[in-house]
């Protein structure tokens, strides 16, 4: 259930997050998304949307990139002021990080940016058409001329997904059952998980929207933003029909 100040990423998920991501916050992870990211950067300024507890503004930040987040959850944000390099403004520390509490989809920042960018499928937590075209619009808005968005999200995964079936499930232990539930007329779902702790269980759901790399384009156009790249990951494999997911660069023109 959402927390009403921090929607889906409240305390109870906050105090747990970094551990229960464990794999994602290893160097192996993270590496080869901060190569990209301060590569696009270059000398500017990078705006990191749904910033959460730092997995990327952190190392980004120690690569001397001057990082600005927003982020809708106080509770993840206190988890990355609580980490060196997180404590934010007015810090005597060179490489700390600013955060916007507020939606992406709309939240002004001051300034411009070289790179904005949103990884791990977080575009898909706006969870309508109508904020995600927003969301495009609010980072044109943010971008310097010739600066980038760069997008990290799934394919969506329907091929496993057999007529009058809406469920996928993703994680099954004798405590814990994850699965995917899928509306195709809507392109809505929700990731939901149920576990069992000493004999007690719990539930927990959040919703998404799936959305296509075409359609996604289609945003970034109307958004004045054109497709400069797009890969399988972030070692820039090519992206084929069988590439689970993608990461897009999109190009805000410099004339």
């Amino acid at each position: 259930m959402a927390d009403d100040e921090d929607g889906y990423f409240g305390e109870t998920i906050a105090a747990t997050y970094d551990e229960s991501s464990a794999e994602m916050f290893e160097s192996r992870a993270v590496d080869p998304v901060i190569d990209v990211l301060a590569a696009l950067a270059g000398d500017g300024r990078a705006l990191e949307l749904g910033i959460g507890t730092g997995r990327i503004a952190l190392p980004l930040a120690r690569r001397g990139v001057a990082v600005h987040g927003i982020d809708m959850s106080r509770a993840m944000v206190a988890r990355l002021r609580a980490k060196q390099g997180g404590e934010g403004d007015g810090d005597a520390d060179a490489d700390a990080i600013d955060v916007t509490i507020g939606d992406f989809a709309t939240t002004r920042v001051d300034g411009t940016f070289s790179v904005a960018y949103l990884v791990f499928n977080t575009i898909m937590n706006l969870t309508t058409q109508a904020e995600q075209v927003a969301c495009f619009r609010n980072v044109a808005e943010h971008l310097e001329p010739g600066g980038t968005f760069v997008i990290e999200v799934g394919v969506p995964d329907l091929r496993r997904l057999p007529p009058g079936q809406s469920a996928v499930p993703f994680h099954t232990s004798p405590t814990r059952w994850s699965f995917d539930l899928y509306d195709v007329a809507t392109q809505g779902m929700s990731s939901n998980y149920v576990e069992v702790v000493d004999g007690r269980g719990s539930y927990w759901s959040v919703p998404f929207r799936y959305v296509w790399p075409a359609e996604l384009d289609l945003m970034a156009q109307l958004a004045g933003l054109r497709l400069r790249d797009r890969w399988d990951g972030w070692t820039r494999e090519p992206f084929t029909n069988e590439s689970e997911q993608h990461v897009s660069v999109w190009e805000k023109p410099a004339d």
